[in-house]
């Protein structure tokens, strides 16, 4: 598996989502991803997942220490005592003692970045994370969280996919050594029925969805493609075994489109 890395933190280039991930079926999906090979799990305290995630990491019976395990927090627990009060809850759903990564899941514009970025870094003061990062940060707010961060922040977690551009965001991310991880990388299953993607996948004997995770690897970007079928699973990893050119590569950046955006809501930030 390759990693990609920023100040100390070094995080599985393909990993496993859990958005809408349930129950039973969520538990064995991560059971068997993490036997397949898979050693980056990702969920949030509002994918309401946490506890079948746990289950899911002790079934497996893969050593902890091998596994990046990623969580996000809410942001009605941004005020300090609040995040690390709903932060110690995930470790308890998870039955961890620590997660890898501890992320702001979205920004918020009801307490000061200031202070929630204060209340990330005790978690990680107390042990609660090895590491901390952003979630949807734009490039003004990744700017602030930056400059306003006691700890050093490791990555900045998107929607990247070939029909959204996120050039300048993926740019700001390189300028301050944040790692990119990027959210639906096949494009909520939108990847399947491109022709560019298709056209590729031909030449390669693999899949859209393959394609698509290739060209976000090959820019040293971590994707967490969610899937709630098993087969799938070793398809989203198989993904090591060949190279897209330059010419491929430039093809599928030219699929972008000005409303490829497909995760936006009322209180998502003014985007780039």
């Amino acid at each position: 598996m390759q990693f990609v890395e920023s100040h100390g933190a070094k995080i599985p280039i393909i990993g496993l989502g859990t958005w809408e991930l349930r129950g039973r079926a969520c538990s064995r999906l991560i059971e068997q991803a993490l036997r397949l090979g898979y050693r980056h799990i990702d969920t949030a305290q509002v994918y309401e997942n946490e506890r079948e995630v746990g289950w899911g990491i002790h079934a497996s019976g893969v050593p902890r220490d091998d596994i990046f395990v990623t969580t996000k927090v809410w942001t009605t627990h941004f005020a300090p005592n609040d995040l690390m009060r709903s932060t110690k809850e995930s470790l308890m759903k998870m039955r961890l003692s620590e997660v890898d990564l501890l992320l702001l899941h979205w920004p918020s514009k009801h307490v000061p970045l200031s202070e929630t970025l204060g209340g990330l870094a005790r978690a990680k003061e107390f042990g609660l994370t090895q590491h901390i990062g952003l979630s949807n940060f734009t490039v003004a707010l990744i700017e602030e969280a930056v400059r306003l961060s006691p700890a050093p922040l490791v990555c900045n977690q998107v929607e990247y996919h070939p029909f959204l551009d996120q050039t300048k965001v993926i740019n700001a991310c390189d300028q301050h050594h944040l790692a990119v991880v990027a959210y639906s990388p096949i494009a909520k299953g939108k990847a399947k029925s491109a022709e560019v993607l298709n056209r590729i996948a031909e030449a390669h004997g693999k899949t859209a969805a393959q394609i698509c995770l290739r060209w976000i690897v090959q820019q040293d970007i971590a994707a967490i493609p969610r899937t709630s079928k098993v087969e799938r699973l070793l398809e989203n990893i198989s993904v090591f075994d060949f190279a897209l050119s330059d010419a491929e590569m430039n093809a599928i950046f030219a699929m972008a489109q000005p409303d490829g955006r497909l995760t936006d809501f009322g209180f998502s930030p003014q985007w780039d």
